[in-house]
């Protein structure tokens, strides 16, 4: 059966947060509040003690919201934290993963190519995310954009859920969903110019409504 990922995908990065001196854990509280189904904590530095706490009050406060938790690159915090993972191109194979997780988890993969996608096909994941479709500020050495019509031309390439990933605003959204995307994920478009627990929970709103 295939995965229906909610249409906006929200990612807590904690070093885009830090940047903006805010708590991923408010953070999280408010697009929560603002009615997001499902979040991905995204943390590419060392988990410490109190980062994996961080991301533990998180998975508490998805599943009192029945929201879908995530976590970015490591099977085996997600695994701890009965989380869904995500997996980009130099994590843990997705095959191997799935042994860590075993055959209920949910586990997400990052493709930014034909190629990439076309191996993603016989890898044991239930969604594929592919970009950045737009030029992104959000990782180092990103990969080249891909564009409108790339996500379009892989849309063919799977019947799994597609995710939309990079440089995503709520005026290319619906774009995004236009060219065959079922969600958009989302990171710098989720964080007002503020950031307050109001704010955030504002714009959560907001992306939300584009889905109406």
């Amino acid at each position: 059966m295939t995965l229906r990922l909610p249409r906006v995908y929200p990612i807590i990065d904690t070093a885009t947060l830090k940047r903006r001196n805010f708590s991923p854990i408010h953070a999280a509280a408010a697009l929560l509040e603002g009615g997001a189904k499902i979040l991905q904590f995204r943390h590419k530095g060392f988990w410490s003690r109190d980062i994996f706490a961080e991301a533990e009050q998180i998975a508490g406060l998805c599943h009192s919201a029945s929201a879908l938790f995530v976590v970015n690159d490591r099977a085996d915090y997600a695994m701890l934290l009965h989380a869904a993972l995500h997996l980009g191109q130099e994590d843990l194979v997705p095959a191997d993963a799935r042994r860590v997780l075993g055959n209920e988890a949910i586990i997400g993969f990052s493709t930014h190519n034909d190629d990439q996608m076309r191996i993603a096909e016989s890898e044991p994941v239930d969604y594929v995310a592919y970009g950045p479709v737009f030029t992104t500020a959000s990782k180092d050495g990103p990969d080249p954009t891909v564009g409108l019509k790339g996500l379009a031309a892989v849309r063919a390439l799977t019947k799994r859920s597609l995710v939309a990933i990079g440089g995503i605003t709520q005026a290319n959204a619906a774009l995004c969903w236009r060219a065959g995307a079922d969600s958009v994920a989302v990171i710098a478009g989720m964080l007002p110019a503020e950031c307050t627990p109001q704010s955030i929970r504002s714009r959560a709103e907001e992306w939300l409504r584009l889905c109406e």
